[in-house]
């Protein structure tokens, strides 16, 4: 534990449920393994989405694939969540004043914005268009910030534990 974080870090790693995390066998690797698989799906469903907001992917019934890879990526989303708070729960006073783990906090927020704003904008715009017509530009930008914030995030979130 590092006495320097904030109390309320201490007193969650320190916990009961803190101290179940670092002393089984099994919840934390499991937890580690959730949110590795957890990330890669939700990489997939991110892509596709932004590969058809840049005009990379052109499926037929686009908006509808857009709208279900949309719903699935929010659930995985929430798997990522849930098992980055297992680790983190583990280890909160030390990952928390991390400042690789600050920016990729900053960063998830910057993307999550990005998707709930941009990303439904662009949404409801290609809802009422033919496959066969172009997208608007907020849906590239959209999907180009979306790709590189993520990309980012994933770094970042590898590169924690060498810093």
């Amino acid at each position: 534990m590092d006495a320097s974080a904030p109390q309320w870090l201490v007193a969650l790693e320190g916990s009961g449920l803190g101290a179940a995390i670092r002393q089984s066998v099994w919840i934390y690797p499991a937890a580690n393994v959730a949110h590795v698989v957890a990330i890669a799906a939700f990489a997939g469903s991110v892509v596709l989405i932004d590969l058809i907001l840049l005009g990379v992917v052109r499926p037929a019934g686009r908006a509808t694939l857009l709208q279900r890879a949309r719903r699935w990526s929010m659930g995985l989303f929430a798997m990522v969540v849930l098992s980055g708070l297992v680790l983190f729960i583990a280890e909160a006073s030390h990952v928390a004043l991390n400042r690789v783990f600050q920016l990729k906090l900053g960063l998830i927020a910057l993307a999550v914005l990005n998707a709930l704003v941009l990303g439904s904008r662009a949404e409801t715009a290609i809802a009422k268009l033919t496959d066969t017509e172009p997208l608007p530009a907020h849906a590239s930008r959209a999907a180009a910030a979306s790709l590189c914030l993520w990309l980012c995030v994933v770094a970042l979130g590898r590169f924690i534990a060498y810093v």
